[in-house]
């Protein structure tokens, strides 16, 4: 069965991508997500203090997970691990 992800496994997704630093194509094709997706994303993780924002050159910019981002990301894995969720059993959702 193929069921949508949530707006925390989208979130994740994305902080994985962006802890060695990654680019808004890289984010999007590794995250599997739209472009629209990718901004609305994006925007909260920079309001929210998860992700910063670093110019690495003109107009090459990447985005680094922050130390706050970091904490959200284990514990969003601890509640996945104690849940023991995965895709087998999301079914259940």
């Amino acid at each position: 069965m193929n069921q949508r992800r949530s707006n925390i496994e989208i979130i994740a997704d994305m902080l994985r991508v962006g802890e060695n630093g990654a680019g808004k194509t890289e984010i999007m094709y590794s995250a599997n997500m739209s472009y629209s997706q990718l901004q609305k994303y994006l925007s909260f993780l920079l309001s929210h203090g998860l992700i910063s924002k670093v110019a690495v050159g003109n107009p090459v910019v990447t985005y680094h997970v922050t130390d706050k981002g970091e904490k959200l990301l284990k514990n969003i894995n601890n509640i996945m691990e104690i849940l023991e969720f995965s895709n087998e059993n999301r079914s259940w959702f």
